[in-house]
C-alpha cells in the first residue's frame, strides 16, 4: 500500500445517520481479530485467518495507516473500509485509489455497508476531486456486487484470479458530459 496522495491523515470522525469512520484505536482489537478470523467473512477472501496467529501477530492497537477506517455503530466497531493506492496485486487496480471493506457478519444486512461506503467516497470525492475508485469482487460474492452496483460502480471488465471470477469496477464523483 502506498499514500494516498496529498491528503491530510488522520481525517476528522466522519459521521452518518448511524455510523462514525474513524481510525482504529485499541478498543477494536478483539473486533478486529473476529472479523479476519471469520469464515463468512473469509468466504470470498481466501478464507479466514486462524485465530491464534492473529492473536499472536496483532499489537494490543490495531495499525493505524492512511486510508483505513473502522465503522463503529454505537461504540463498537463492525467493520473496516479501506481506500489505498494499490500497489498491484491485480494489474488492473495498480496505481489507483481501490476500495476495500469486511463488516462483521452481524452486521450483513443493514445498510451499514452501504451507508459507510458512501460516506468514505464522498470523503474522498472531496480530498481528490475527479480522482477515480476502483473495487474488485469476486462475481460469486453477491453481496459485495450488490453493494458495488448500490454505490455508483461500473463494470469495467470481468477476468480470472485466484481461482475465481472477478469483478472490476470504477466509481468517479465526476458525471461525465454528454
Amino acid at each position: 500500500m502506498t499514500e494516498l496522495g496529498p491528503v491530510a491523515w488522520p481525517p476528522a470522525p466522519i459521521r452518518t445517520e448511524r455510523l462514525v469512520l474513524r481510525e482504529p484505536e485499541a478498543r477494536d482489537r478483539a473486533a478486529v481479530i473476529e472479523l479476519l478470523a471469520s469464515p463468512e467473512v473469509g468466504t470470498y477472501l481466501g478464507g479466514p485467518r486462524p485465530r491464534d496467529e492473529l492473536e499472536r501477530e496483532m499489537p494490543e492497537a490495531p495499525s493505524r495507516r492512511p486510508g483505513l477506517f473502522i465503522v463503529d455503530l454505537d461504540g463498537a466497531m463492525i467493520g473496516q473500509i479501506t481506500l489505498t493506492r494499490e500497489t498491484g496485486h491485480l494489474p488492473q487496480a495498480a496505481g489507483k485509489a481501490e476500495l476495500g471493506y469486511l463488516f462483521l457478519s452481524q452486521a450483513w444486512g443493514r445498510g451499514y455497508a452501504a451507508e459507510a461506503c458512501a460516506a468514505a467516497l464522498d470523503w474522498f470525492a472531496d480530498a481528490l476531486p475527479g480522482e477515480p475508485v476502483v473495487l474488485a469482487t469476486q462475481t460469486a460474492n453477491v453481496r459485495s456486487m450488490r453493494l458495488a452496483a448500490k454505490l455508483g460502480f461500473v463494470e469495467v471488465e470481468r477476468f480470472e484470479a485466484y481461482g475465481a471470477e472477478q469483478w472490476f469496477g470504477r466509481w468517479s464523483s465526476v458525471t461525465p458530459s454528454d
